[in-house]
């Protein structure tokens, strides 16, 4: 079984890879840093917004399950891609629209999903295709947030629930079993 990388900035790493843990063909989601500066930063460093780099998700999924367009139509609706580095409450750079392709062809396919979703929203899509950068897994208590504490966090109960209803609304077909 083959397996492929896609990385996504949406926002809120807590709130995207809650969204993609759940979705069939998908292994493993890790949160993470990337497309900035600084060496090895730290969650304090990039909410501070000046270290450039995007709070992210790094999916490893089966592309003979789910391919990466698919992925992508999904990222564009699970998420706001109107809003210039914000998604709700949360404002800065670190919580741009970007997607990282790890290859020509991941590129390519990025640049007919934002054409795909600018057709979807009244607003023009501000999210960038920006080159594969280094990656810096999100420290230990980040991974599987919303299964864990994230359950009982306020900003998580307020945004995450949504984003998942609007997942299985669109794209129940798509689930894990268990989700």
């Amino acid at each position: 079984m083959a397996q492929e990388i896609a990385t996504f900035a949406g926002g809120c790493f807590w709130c995207t890879e809650a969204v993609f843990n759940d979705i069939e063909g998908v292994s493993h989601v890790e949160s993470g840093y990337i497309g900035g500066t600084v060496a090895n930063p730290t969650y304090k460093q990039v909410c501070g917004g000046g270290t450039g780099h995007a709070e992210a998700i790094r999916i490893t999924f089966d592309p003979d399950v789910i391919g990466y367009d698919e992925l992508l139509d999904i990222f564009f609706h699970t998420h706001d891609p109107t809003t210039l580095n914000r998604q709700g409450n949360d404002v800065g750079t670190q919580y741009r629209s970007a997607i990282f392709p790890h290859s020509p062809d991941q590129e390519a396919a990025a640049a007919k999903a934002i054409e795909r979703a600018s057709a979807a929203h009244p607003r023009p899509i501000v999210t960038t295709i920006e080159p594969l950068a280094e990656w810096y897994p999100a420290e230990d208590y980040h991974q599987e947030y919303w299964q864990g504490e994230g359950q009982s966090n306020p900003y998580c109960l307020a945004v995450i629930p949504p984003k998942l209803q609007k997942l299985r609304k669109g794209y129940a077909d798509r689930l894990k079993a268990t989700a």
